[in-house]
């Protein structure tokens, strides 16, 4: 890789999405394959990689932005690199280097293996690299992962998008879906288990989805099925379904399964008819309702969250009111509830009747009110509940001034408690509370700790944090199941 003394220091900035963050983790196993390290907290990186969503409004300006302040920085750095990746690449290609020519390497989503060779080159050849491959040539999956986490993983089953929602750029940056076989998925997910994982996130545009490449329209709800039979993981959730493809299946897979857990993540996007056939969202109000209420009678504690968009192309008062009654009777315990904004290079981009902002903005308060006013209701219901609490790192953003730690309960809701006095709790392991208090995003048990449950993951947690600290990602997102409403970008699924 060069002639350094000490290996040369890295850090990725992630924003976006799920398929994001989970890219990231790839980038960052294979820089540490090749013989980089994680740059120390508060040190300048050697190298600087941008995993990019193309998204969120205003994503190039920020990205240049990022860039911009950089640029002091490497000028008074020789051989410092920086790289740009995600979809955003993808889109933009050269228009990267052309604005911003101190960037060393453009890489796209469909060769992410790329980037330790485009880094060398780049270093050895003193020019910017381009590489956009216009279709995926290593399923990204067998790539080098360095995992952020000892005992939660994602785990892609499949890569790419099969819709054209007209709302959405995504399918022409990550491509046709491509499905991982069900073998190799579940070989993935049993190797996790052996480090110490006991909770997996199944990963997919359109999970649902899942199978049709192989010709097994079955195959989603068979695979959460076999997940149920590996022993050691406690813990399996997914994203994202999409409605249009939610089969009754599935939901028998996900009451009959035990380590699958009630909650789901069903995107809604709009409850106006008209608005949803304008975005190209094959399902109408009524499915999206039918597949509420088959999961409820399925799972009656099931907690159902969901992505909204307002101001889409087009909408009427009469069609928000719409989507303010499916959000009344869906009784969702969480929302991303989303502003629309136009994206260059989608259909809705071009469409006439673009709502004004004024008026975006108002309907986007009133939804949010609801929404939070419904999530609380919902919430104050579990109050006096005994839950079991699988123990989190990072997620509780106050715990050291209120000396509380945070975990998420089968159904994701999040929860903040008072840890024992007596037994030492580690990220990973399992505790019983009881909820004493509600708001609209979390939960909090300040009683007594009903149980603490050692497990295999606080084992690894304890193993990796007794070494170096692995290196962090920074997310442009909230944490995943924590619904809290985000303004001004409209989401995928």
């Amino acid at each position: 890789m060069s002639t350094h003394a000490l290996p040369r220091t890295y850090e990725v900035r992630t924003y976006g999405c799920q398929m994001n963050v989970h890219d990231s983790e790839r980038l960052t196993g294979l820089l540490e394959d090749a013989g980089y390290a994680a740059a120390p907290d508060g040190e300048q990186a050697d190298v600087v990689v941008f995993n990019t969503c193309a998204v969120r409004e205003n994503a190039d300006n920020r990205l240049y932005g990022n860039l911009g302040h950089l640029a002091p920085v490497k000028a008074q750095r020789p051989g410092m690199q920086i790289a740009v990746g995600g979809c955003l690449a993808q889109k933009d290609r050269d228009t990267i280097t052309r604005k911003a020519p101190w960037v060393d390497v453009v890489f796209g989503t469909h060769n992410i293996g790329s980037l330790p060779t485009l880094l060398e080159r780049a270093r050895v050849q003193e020019e910017a690299q381009v590489e956009i491959l216009e279709s995926l040539e290593v399923f990204p999956s067998t790539l080098p992962t360095k995992r952020e986490s000892a005992y939660a993983a994602w785990v892609s089953i499949s890569v790419g998008c099969n819709n054209t929602c007209t709302f959405c750029i995504v399918p022409s940056l990550r491509g046709k879906e491509k499905d991982r076989r069900p073998g190799d998925v579940l070989a993935e997910v049993r190797a996790l288990v052996a480090e110490g994982v006991t909770e997996v996130t199944l990963l997919g545009q359109n999970v649902n989805a899942y199978g049709v490449e192989f010709g097994d329209r079955q195959a989603f709800s068979k695979l959460l099925r076999a997940c149920g039979e590996i022993e050691g993981l406690e813990r399996v959730r997914f994203t994202s379904p999409h409605p249009a493809e939610f089969t009754d299946d599935v939901i028998e897979a996900m009451a009959e399964t035990p380590n699958v857990m009630p909650q789901l993540h069903m995107p809604l996007q709009s409850g106006s008819d008209r608005v949803l056939k304008a975005m190209r969202r094959s399902y109408r109000q009524s499915k999206f309702l039918g597949i509420i209420e088959r999961v409820r009678a399925a799972m009656p504690d099931a907690a159902i969250t969901t992505d909204i968009i307002v101001g889409f192309p087009g909408e009427t008062e009469e069609d928000f009111e719409q989507t303010m009654e499916v959000v009344r009777q869906a009784r969702f315990s969480g929302a991303f509830t989303f502003q629309y904004s136009i994206r260059p290079g989608t259909p809705a981009a071009t469409m006439e009747e673009q709502v004004p902002r004024e008026v975006v903005q108002a309907r986007y308060e009133r939804l949010v009110e609801l929404v939070n006013d419904i999530a609380w209701e919902e919430n104050k219901q579990l109050v006096g509940r005994k839950v079991e609490l699988l123990v989190a790192e990072g997620e509780g953003r106050k715990d050291a001034a209120t000396h509380r730690l945070s975990g998420r309960g089968p159904d994701n809701r999040l929860v903040h408690f008072t840890p024992p006095a007596d037994a030492r709790v580690r990220p990973g392991d399992m505790v019983t509370v009881e909820i004493t208090r509600a708001a609209p995003h979390h939960l909090i048990a300040d009683g007594p700790v009903l149980d603490v449950r050692p497990t295999r993951s606080g084992d690894a947690w304890e193993t990796r944090t007794s070494g170096p600290k692995p290196a962090g990602v920074g997310l442009g997102m909230p944490s995943v199941g924590v619904p809290a409403p985000l303004p001004d970008a409209p989401a995928c699924g």
